[in-house]
């Protein structure tokens, strides 16, 4: 049984805004965080379903699927890093307290 491209795209959308609404309404460093990983999936379900669809003997969507996700765990853990000195300087991970590293 072959699933349509549309719901595979419909769900890739509905990820997405949900990572943007995550990312802009949050103050959470690490829900942030989460918010772009979601951004970052969706983005990947089309890379691979495009790819699945269009062109079923390449793997070119593949390739860019599987260098996102290693883009994405250096992300990580970089933030990750800069949150845990974020948490020691102010003891909170909200967003509002950045403003007091600038000086």
């Amino acid at each position: 049984m072959n699933i349509p491209m549309s719901f595979y795209i419909i769900l890739s959308l509905i990820m997405f805004f949900c990572g943007v609404y995550g990312f802009i309404t949050r103050k959470n460093l690490i829900a942030m965080l989460m918010s772009l990983e979601l951004i970052l999936n969706a983005v990947n379900i089309n890379f691979a379903v495009f790819n699945r669809f269009l062109f079923p003997e390449q793997m070119e969507g593949m390739f860019f699927t599987i260098f996102i996700i290693g883009v994405a765990a250096a992300e990580t853990a970089l933030a990750i890093a800069i949150i845990i000195n974020v948490f020691r300087s102010a003891d909170k991970i909200e967003a509002d307290e950045l403003k007091k590293m600038k000086y």
